[in-house]
């Protein structure tokens, strides 16, 4: 099957087992008020904190279960009425506990001796991180009456104008060479073997755009705005404090990284003004050609092939990989094929009440492709490693949420280049160098963005020519002289999910972490060779009871330090003086 089961979540929207679990909220909810009471008198903490957190298990392993097959019907679906229906019963029911547990974070945080609380029972020394999170985040929280307000109105805000973003991008129709193509599909053909077909992609996509620019505009306003208000109300100091707290994560570590790749970026540009003389190009690479591939590009592969390739090199790092990957496969984890009505680019879906994960590609056939499915697969083995925790100890943050997706890329690109000929090395080489430059370069230029639209936004409404201006202005501070200022590309900012969330803003730099890290950590790899495996499990499994800094502990790193990202910068500037060496003339 080249699409996703989600049976074992439910049947469907009618089914018997859907509609209980829809009822069992309000069980739930009733339950959950209860507590009000118990918080404000004199009963044993101990017992009422493992008690509650036993119940907030149970209401996120049913909000799991619920959401993630509205969402995933959703994601291949936009425009289905009953996904769309079901989100919003589901956000407004959800939204009724926003009191309860906000009573909560304000009740265990008055408890003097909550340290002998924990103490009291294996259960809480289980969830001790979750506990001390809680407090640390609770100076955050406004009063239970508001709280529940902001939940409600989400709903019609942020909530509203991110669905809007998806339903647009995903419904938009693109007129190319006699045929009608879905916005996925027109991206597609930047991966093309030829040229014209690559640059007339390219104009049909940013002539299509005209279509949606100024209701997407709308969207990012909606919600970069109501992010500016509600971090200043609440006391961060703004949209990126949030960001880090929330990835439990420096200032100092995030700019040690960002420092690190600014030092590299000529490196970059080097690559990029190489490929961009080897296609034709005088005055550094049009961005048509970014994705364009090279030297001896292999035939296309089908699902079966990439499954294959993936599975054999999986197991050469651990049976434990492969054996998950298999499972994705034989029991139809996976929906590949790009379609309209589909949501575009990719992403993995945890389920922790299944075990199980659900992944969304646009498969075209491209080695690409195959790097992105690897890509998934990570993210999925990830999930594995911290289902055996507890769920209020599975929610790992942005930054490591990209590191084993970064390292299983890494593990499939490196296996196929020691087996390749010059021609197909550099074909799979310059793959990886596109996806590295996008990882390092492109990501530098959503953060610089990102961060003018909040800064902006804060006194002006931003229009479409604003935010292609500002688009533009980050994409050549970060590409520099890498590419043709003439063809660059003003609508980044409108196609990319990643900015429309009202709860989950710079969701770019974490990329260039999970990259960057993951490089440190396949190299300790290289040199420990299958002892590391156990090791890499544990680091995973650690990730949603941790902080950033302390997760990397666990493989003896300091990523404060500018030192460690430099030598993840050294292994991706060796590829590129071999591209540099291979492609010479």
């Amino acid at each position: 099957m080249n699409n996703w089961d989600l049976s074992k979540l439910y049947e469907s929207y009618k089914s018997k087992e859907f509609l209980t679990d829809v009822d069992k909220v309000d069980t739930l909810l009733k339950k959950s008020n209860l507590f009000k009471d118990l918080f404000l008198g004199n009963q044993d903490s101990k017992i009422i904190v493992k008690d509650y957190l036993l119940l907030e298990i149970e209401i996120s392993e049913l909000a799991d279960r619920l959401f993630s097959f509205v969402s995933l019907n959703s994601s291949t679906n936009t425009v289905d009425p009953e996904s769309s229906r079901y989100s919003v019963i589901l956000q407004k029911k959800f939204s009724e506990f926003t009191e309860v547990n906000t009573l909560f974070s304000a009740y265990i945080s008055k408890i003097e001796d909550i340290d002998e609380v924990i103490a009291s029972s294996d259960f809480l020394k289980e969830h001790e991180f979750v506990i001390k999170e809680i407090i640390k985040y609770n100076k955050y929280n406004l009063d239970e009456k508001t709280e529940g307000l902001l939940s409600k109105l989400n709903q019609s805000g942020a909530g509203l104008w991110s669905k809007l973003q998806r339903v647009l991008t995903s419904t938009l129709e693109i007129e190319f060479n006699g045929e009608t193509l879905t916005l996925p599909e027109i991206i597609g053909k930047s991966e093309d073997s030829d040229q014209e077909i690559r640059k007339t992609a390219y104009e049909a996509e940013l002539k299509a755009y005209d279509k949606i620019d100024k209701s997407i505009a709308f969207a990012m306003n909606g919600i970069k705005g109501q992010v500016n208000i509600l971090t200043e109300f609440r006391g961060y100091k703004s949209a990126l404090d949030k960001a880090l707290i929330n990835s439990r994560m420096s200032e100092e570590t995030l700019n040690a990284m960002l420092d690190s790749m600014k030092e590299y970026l000529p490196v970059f540009r080097k690559y990029l003004k190489r490929k961009g003389e080897l296609l034709g190009h005088k005055n550094g690479l049009p961005w048509y050609d970014l994705d364009a591939p090279m030297g001896e590009s292999a035939k296309e592969i089908s699902i079966e092939e990439a499954q294959e390739f993936i599975l054999k090199n999986f197991a050469t790092f651990s049976p434990n990989l492969e054996s998950l990957a298999r499972r994705a496969f034989t029991e139809n984890w996976v929906d590949y094929f790009p379609y309209k009505g589909k949501v575009g680019g990719a992403f993995c879906q945890d389920i922790h009440p299944l075990k199980e994960s659900r992944i969304l590609t646009n498969f075209n056939g491209t080695f690409g492709d195959v790097i992105t499915l690897a890509h998934e697969l990570g993210h999925a083995y990830h999930a594995d490693c911290v289902f055996s925790e507890s769920t209020l100890n599975s929610n790992y943050t942005m930054p490591v949420a990209e590191t084993a997706s970064t390292f299983c890329e890494t593990i499939v690109l490196k296996a196929a280049l020691k087996a390749a000929k010059k021609d197909e090395k550099i074909y799979l080489l310059e793959s990886s160098l596109q996806g590295s430059t996008a990882v390092v370069v492109d990501i530098l230029s959503r953060y610089i963005f990102e961060a003018s639209v909040f800064d902006n936004q804060k006194t002006n409404y931003l229009d479409e020519n604003k935010l292609k201006e500002l688009m533009l202005s980050a994409q050549k501070e970060a590409y520099g002289d890498g590419l043709d200022p003439s063809f660059l590309h003003p609508y980044r900012w409108l196609w990319k999910p990643h900015y429309y969330s009202g709860g989950l803003s710079f969701y770019n730099w974490p990329y260039a972490f999970g990259l960057l890290f993951a490089k440190g950590l396949y190299g300790i790899y290289q040199k420990e060779g299958q002892k590391f495996t156990g090791k890499y499990d544990n680091l995973l499994k650690a990730t949603g009871k941790l902080s950033v800094e302390d997760v990397a502990k666990l493989a003896d790193i300091d990523v404060t330090s500018k030192d460690f990202w430099r030598t993840s910068l050294e292994v991706i500037k060796e590829d590129i003086e071999l591209f540099l060496k291979l492609t010479e003339k």
